[in-house]
């Protein structure tokens, strides 16, 4: 379903604040594998994220989505292939739009636009359905603005439209990293209840190891642009915080920040 193969980027090329963000990276997920990132700060792995959804060029390599080259395609043409929850939960959602409205137009993602009604009968029905689903009560709120949602409420929201439409590939951007424990616990279920139900490819970076031992079938490393370490599903089963502790130490100059150490 997703196919790196070999791409890098460097960031100010040529000058002192020359940065290699990737270096000749590959990684191949198939259909409905849920792949967790981790990697110390500057490991490369948002602008892996970047490069895959189209926010960032890559200086060289090549990425292909369901047999689909992503090459010279911008990071609108991308998104009906991708999806995408972000860190901060107002990335992803317009405050001034309704649950419903933000619902519709995530249905539309990818598609052209026309003049027809956005909230239909038939598709206000759907809304509430998936709503119900996440059971935060939001089925009851679809005419609230999206503004007076709470931090969780808001990622909740975002996990749901990033999947309506089953992209062929969902990025997940430390998108529990701004929320207090208890938030974070309610949107990691929700992921895996997601993720999992829908059968979604998944790609999830986070810097809480405990949680990325926790969800996904394969787990992946990254340090200096790099993968360091991987774990297929029957690894990922017997893995441990000590045991990623352990990969880490045995790169020369990886080093863990107090985020990854806070699991």
């Amino acid at each position: 379903m997703l196919r790196i193969e070999a791409i890098s980027k460097t960031f100010f090329p040529g000058t002192i604040n020359e940065r290699k963000a990737l270096v000749d990276l590959s990684l191949h997920l198939d259909a409905g594998d849920f792949v967790t990132i981790i990697g110390s700060n500057g490991a490369g792995k948002s602008t892996l994220l970047n490069s895959i959804a189209g926010r960032l060029g890559v200086d060289s390599g090549a990425i292909t989505i369901d047999g689909k080259a992503m090459k010279g395609l911008k990071e609108f043409q991308r998104a009906r292939y991708v999806g995408r929850v972000f860190q901060d939960p107002l990335a992803g959602t317009a405050p001034d739009l309704t649950i419903e409205e933000s619902l519709a137009l995530a249905l539309r993602r990818g598609q052209s636009r026309g003049l027809g009604r956005g909230v239909t009968k038939a598709r206000r029905a759907r809304f509430v359905e998936e709503l119900r689903s996440l059971d935060l009560g939001l089925e009851n709120r679809l005419r609230a603005r999206v503004g007076l949602l709470s931090g969780g409420q808001r990622q909740a929201l975002s996990l749901l439209m990033a999947g309506f439409t089953h992209p062929k590939i969902l990025l997940l951007d430390e998108h529990t990293a701004a929320l207090d424990p208890q938030r974070a616990a309610l949107v990691s279920d929700l992921t895996n209840k997601i993720v999992t139900g829908e059968g979604l490819t998944t790609l999830m970076v986070t810097h809480n190891m405990e949680q990325a031992i926790a969800l996904g079938n394969r787990l992946v490393m990254m340090h200096e642009g790099k993968i360091i370490f991987e774990a297929s599903e029957a690894e990922k089963k017997h893995l441990t915080v000590a045991r990623l502790l352990e990969e880490f130490t045995k790169t020369k100059g990886a080093a863990l920040d107090d985020r990854t150490l806070l699991t």
